[in-house]
């Protein structure tokens, strides 16, 4: 959820953006064999080719289904495995939740982190993009290798596929025409003009305010904090990654899910004027997890709220 200027991740996919069945696919191949991306077999396992398959592994290294020595995560088990809330992204909340997790991954995603926390140009070029993005690196001081201008472009180049809707040309193959599933998510348009892309802060009616509760407390429990400027929630500062930034809101639309978040847990949380800065406040401590039970099985009473002491 913050920059590590010692540890960038670019150009790991293979230049293969998120398709619907991977995070499925690759989770469940590797319950039943936790050396199939390695096996010589792999390809014949997951049904895709050899670049794909080390597509898939990153991916979901990426949205933090896995860590780096492919054991299942927390959240991974929570979505994916037998039981699980969503193993077939079959809502679009957990869509909402892979963009977050992915987006705050920035070692893994150094790219996507970049872009959805530091870049605020509603409309662009993807040569614009690039140039920014190349900017942006030249300008940190990294504590690693850069990566190469070639590099980047194709990061950029992946974005700006992965996040918005195709346009089918009638050459490439039907596979390849397929959108990811964070195209959904409408946080990426291509403008009527073919050469520009839009991405404008909104409403974002469609991210239940419970999974934007998720990442808050998530954010707010890695910089161990029981309080936050709104600001802080808005924009990204100090490298940490910011809710609503990540997801594209714009002031009105991030107050609007915090109180509607308020409002669904009674005593939790509460907004207030602290000398004139307004600050978002956690009340009772809890797991971000809880509010993910909450969303998914809402008429389950495991994981209540504890009042801070």
């Amino acid at each position: 959820m913050k920059l590590n200027k010692k540890k960038i991740g670019f150009g790991r996919h293979e230049s293969f953006a998120l398709r619907y069945s991977w995070l499925t696919k690759g989770f469940k191949s590797l319950q039943q064999n936790s050396n199939v991306f390695v096996d010589d077999d792999a390809t014949v396992t997951l049904g895709v080719g050899k670049n794909m398959v080390s597509s898939i592994r990153y991916w979901l290294r990426a949205c933090q289904v896995i860590d780096a020595s492919n054991k299942a995560t927390e959240i991974g088990n929570m979505l994916f495995d037998k039981g699980g809330f969503d193993p077939f992204l079959e809502d679009e909340a957990t869509i909402w939740l892979l963009h977050w997790l992915l987006v705050n991954n920035a070692t893994e995603s150094t790219a996507m982190y970049w872009f959805f926390n530091k870049y605020h140009k509603p409309v662009f070029t993807p040569e614009e993009l690039s140039t920014s993005l190349a900017d942006f690196i030249s300008d940190t001081r990294f504590e690693t290798k850069k990566p190469s201008l070639g590099t980047m472009k194709k990061d950029v180049s992946l974005l700006t596929r992965m996040y918005s809707i195709s346009r089918p040309t009638g050459r490439a193959p039907l596979e390849d025409s397929l959108d990811s599933p964070m195209a959904s998510l409408g946080l990426l348009a291509r403008a009527s003009d073919g050469k520009h892309f839009l991405a404008k802060a909104e409403a974002r009616d469609s991210l239940p305010a419970l999974i934007l509760g998720y990442a808050v407390l998530s954010l707010m429990n890695f910089r161990g904090l029981q309080s936050m400027p709104l600001d802080d929630l808005m924009y990204s500062r100090d490298d940490y990654t910011a809710v609503g930034a990540v997801f594209r809101l714009s002031e009105n639309a991030l107050i609007q899910k915090l109180e509607d978040l308020i409002g669904l847990i009674p005593g939790a949380f509460e907004i207030r004027d602290t000398a004139g800065i307004y600050q978002f406040y956690l009340l009772q401590n809890q797991a971000p997890e809880v509010l993910l039970s909450q969303y998914y099985r809402p008429d389950s009473r495991s994981g209540k709220l504890g009042a801070v002491a």
